[in-house]
């Protein structure tokens, strides 16, 4: 897409992340910690704290930082989009989930396998393809930075069914395959394994 360009999350602003993720919805309530604590520690925290955790994961407005936690998306300048992607096992709650792992005999402890959890569109710039864009710009992230793997555990709807608003913050298998994965696992009816080996 013309115009879309991406960065490390620590080379984007504070203010650039907050108005991607916005103060309602699902985006704003969860910013991206559903994955990296537990369900009792999840709904113990205030939206503010988890606000806080992603500033501070991200490391965003510190560009000499050498680690982040995701991608922030910009069209012409303007923030829109944002994927978490880090190694695999900096998401707890996917190592104890059935889901990647059903039907499968892969070490969740492999952190040389990264994933991409989460995607998010500004309110205002979303079908234009820039969930597609930011899974392929995750590829470039996470092998640039050593990933020997990446994975996505995208939705699957069924034949005719609209996604209920939030769900599809996974990815959709089609989003996945654009950008050079392949399925590996469908572990239910409703979740496909997504991956690329470099």
């Amino acid at each position: 897409m013309e115009g879309l360009t991406f960065v490390p999350a620590n080379e984007a602003s504070p203010e650039d992340l907050d108005l991607i993720f916005g103060r309602r919805g699902e985006p704003g309530n969860c910013r991206c910690q559903w994955f990296k604590h537990s369900a009792a520690e999840y709904r113990a925290m205030a939206p503010e704290t988890r606000a806080a955790l992603l500033r501070e994961q991200t490391d965003c407005g510190h560009p000499e930082a050498s680690a982040t936690t995701g991608i922030v998306a910009y069209l012409d300048g303007e923030p829109v989009g944002w994927c978490a992607v880090e190694p695999r096992t900096a998401y707890p709650r996917l190592a104890s989930a059935k889901i990647p792992w059903a039907g499968r005999t892969e070490d969740p402890t492999d952190d040389g396998v990264w994933a991409a959890t989460c995607f998010v569109v500004r309110s205002g710039f979303r079908r234009r393809g820039i969930g597609r864009a930011l899974a392929q710009a995750a590829v470039h992230f996470a092998r640039d930075r050593g990933a020997q793997a990446l994975e996505g555990y995208a939705l699957i709807l069924a034949p005719g069914k609209e996604a209920i608003w939030g769900e599809l913050y996974v990815g959709s298998p089609r989003m996945f395959a654009d950008a050079g994965f392949t399925e590996v696992s469908r572990p239910s009816s409703r979740r496909a394994v997504m991956r690329i080996d470099f």
